[in-house]
C-alpha cells in the first residue's frame, strides 16, 4: 500500500509539473537560467538573508557541484552519494525529496578531490524530460517523475590534470547538444530527445575545454557556440557544420558565452598570458630527483615546501603561483598525465605548452559571420578582470565580471569602455557565475558561501549587502524562481525569500 500510495503522488507531481509548464517560458530550464544569461526576469528575491534570516527552507544534499534546474514543481539537480551518481529531484514548496535516479558508472571519472565533482554537470529541461550528464557514463533522460526514458552511454571522461569533468548538456529545438573535450577523441555531439539516437556528431581540436555552450540565433540559422582550447566555434545546429570560428582562447575555458540581441559576449582567464611554471629541470632540481629522472609524489611535495614555507628560488621560479588553481601541492596525480607514478620531462613541457598556449581577454562578437572571424566580427576586446571559472553577465546594458578576490568589473556592452572596477564583491575565490534579478546582481564567493548583493541602474553601482557567511563552499550557480534565491552550498539547499 505504501508503495502505491508513492508511486500516485510521484504521478500527481509529474502530473502538475507538466501542467504547470504548459503555455508559459520555463523559468530556469539549464545552467544559468534562460538562455543561459543567468537573468531572471519579474522575480524579486530577497536582498539581506543569512543562515537564520529569510530562510524559506533548508535541507540536506549529497555532495556536487552542479546547479539545481526547475521544471514544473521540482528542482532538480545531479550528486555523487555512497559511491553512486543521482538526478534527485525535490519539490519548490518545501524540499522535500521527491525521487532520485541512479545512473550506473563502470568507474568514476577522475576528479580533482577539492575543486572537482563527479557531479558537476547541471541537467537540463524542456518541460517534459530532464536530461542529465556525467562524465563518469553519459546522458541519461528521465520523465518528470523519474523514469528513465533512454540512455546515452559515453566511456569514462579524461579531462587535462584530472579536473573532472565541468560542461554541461543544453537543450534546443529537440536536440541534446553535449560538449565533450577532452584528452583524447574531443567532440560535440547531438542527440535527439526524444529517442536519444545520435543526430550528429563532430570532432574537435580543443583538448581542455569546461564550458557549456549557448543557443544563438542568426540570420543563417540556429548555432550552438562553444569555446574551448584555441578556438571558439559556432556550429550550425542542425547538421553540426562549423560555421565560423574565433582564434585565441583561454587554454582552459571555463566560462560560457551569453548571447543578447544578435551579439556573443564572452570573457574567461587561464593560467598562460601571465604565468610561467618553473622549467621541468629546474623542478626536479628542487625535487632532489635529479638522478632517477623523474618527479616523484614526494619530490613534488618538497618543492612546494621549500617554496611556499622556506621561500627559496622556487618562488623566484613561478610567477603568478597564486593564480593557479588549487596550487600544484597535492596536484601530483593531475600533471601524472599516464598515472604510472613518474612525472616525466614529456608530461610537464606537455602541460607547459597547454598553458602557454592561453589567449585570455573579453570581447564582444557580432554574429551572422563565416570562417576565421577573429579580426572581422569582433566589436571589442579587453583584458582587464578576467574571470577564471564564473561566467560574464549582461545587464543593464552591462557585461558584468567577477573575478577571485571579489574584484567586480563592469564594461558598457555596446561600446565595452570599462565603466567600473573595484574589490566590491566579498574576498575569495569565485566559483559560481553571478545572477541577477530585479535591479540587482548577486554574486557567491566559493570558501565560505558569502553573497554579495550589488544594485544596478543608479549613476554608479552599489553594493548594498555583503550577507552572512553560510560557511559552506558554494561551487554551484544559484538559481532564481519564485521570488526565491536557490543556493546549493557543499552539503545543503537553501530556499532564501522574504519573509511575508
Amino acid at each position: 500500500m505504501r508503495a502505491l500510495i508513492t508511486l500516485l503522488s510521484v504521478g500527481l507531481l509529474a502530473a502538475a509539473a507538466v501542467g504547470a509548464e504548459l503555455g508559459r517560458p520555463l523559468v530556469w530550464p539549464q545552467f544559468r537560467g534562460p538562455g543561459g544569461s543567468g537573468v531572471a526576469e519579474g522575480q524579486k528575491p530577497p536582498i539581506a538573508f543569512g543562515p537564520d534570516k529569510n530562510v524559506k527552507w533548508k535541507i540536506q544534499v549529497p555532495s556536487g557541484s552542479s546547479s539545481p534546474i526547475i521544471v514544473g514543481n521540482l528542482l532538480v539537480l545531479t550528486a555523487f552519494d555512497g559511491g553512486k551518481l543521482y538526478t534527485i529531484a525535490y519539490t519548490r514548496a518545501d524540499g522535500k525529496e521527491v525521487w532520485r535516479a541512479h545512473a550506473p558508472a563502470e568507474t568514476i571519472e577522475p576528479h580533482h578531490i577539492t575543486e572537482g565533482s563527479p557531479a558537476a554537470s547541471t541537467p537540463a529541461t524542456d518541460g517534459k524530460r530532464i536530461i542529465s550528464y556525467f562524465g563518469s557514463c553519459g546522458l541519461f533522460c528521465y520523465d518528470l517523475a523519474g523514469k528513465e526514458l533512454w540512455r546515452y552511454e559515453l566511456p569514462t571522461a579524461a579531462t587535462p590534470f584530472d579536473f573532472g569533468t565541468g560542461v554541461s548538456p543544453i537543450l534546443a529545438d529537440g536536440l541534446v547538444v553535449l560538449v565533450r573535450d577532452e584528452n583524447k577523441n574531443s567532440k560535440i555531439i547531438a542527440i535527439d530527445a526524444a529517442t536519444g539516437k545520435l543526430r550528429w556528431e563532430k570532432e574537435r581540436e580543443s583538448r581542455s575545454g569546461f564550458c557549456t555552450p549557448v543557443v544563438c540565433d542568426t540570420p543563417g540559422g540556429k548555432e550552438i557556440v562553444a569555446a574551448g582550447h584555441g578556438k571558439m566555434i559556432g556550429y550550425d545546429l542542425k547538421t553540426g557544420a562549423e560555421n565560423w570560428c574565433v582564434v585565441g582562447m583561454p587554454s582552459c575555458a571555463c566560462a560560457s558565452p551569453v548571447v543578447v540581441d544578435g551579439t556573443l559576449f564572452f570573457a574567461g582567464w587561464s593560467p598562460g598570458d601571465d604565468i610561467k611554471p618553473p622549467t621541468f629541470d629546474a623542478l626536479i632540481k628542487d625535487a632532489e630527483e635529479e638522478q632517477q629522472g623523474y618527479i616523484t609524489k614526494e619530490g613534488l611535495n618538497r618543492v612546494f615546501l621549500k617554496g611556499m614555507m622556506d621561500g627559496d628560488d622556487f618562488k623566484h621560479n613561478v610567477q603568478g603561483l597564486d593564480e593557479l588553481p588549487g596550487r600544484l601541492r597535492g596536484m601530483f596525480t593531475s600533471h601524472d598525465w599516464d598515472h604510472d607514478g613518474k612525472l616525466t620531462r614529456e608530461e610537464w613541457d606537455d602541460a607547459v605548452k597547454l598553458l602557454g598556449s592561453s589567449k585570455n581577454s573579453a570581447f564582444a562578437l557580432k554574429l551572422g559571420g563565416s570562417g576565421d572571424v577573429t579580426e572581422s566580427h569582433i566589436l571589442w576586446k579587453q583584458k582587464n578582470g578576467l574571470p577564471y571559472v564564473p561566467s560574464g553577465l549582461v545587464y543593464n546594458g552591462q557585461y558584468v565580471l567577477v573575478k577571485d578576490g571579489g574584484v567586480v568589473t563592469i564594461y558598457d556592452a555596446t561600446s565595452g569602455k570599462q565603466t567600473f572596477q573595484k574589490r566590491a564583491a566579498a574576498n575569495g575565490r569565485y566559483y559560481a557565475s553571478p545572477v541577477a534579478a530585479n535591479g540587482y546582481i548577486y554574486f557567491t564567493c566559493l570558501d565560505d558561501g558569502v553573497i554579495t548583493v550589488m544594485k544596478m541602474g543608479g549613476p554608479k553601482p552599489e553594493v548594498i549587502a555583503k550577507n552572512p557567511s553560510l560557511d559552506e563552499r558554494v561551487a554551484a550557480t544559484p538559481v532564481i524562481a519564485d521570488d526565491t534565491l536557490y543556493v546549493r552550498t557543499a552539503r545543503h539547499l537553501y530556499a532564501f525569500a522574504d519573509a511575508r
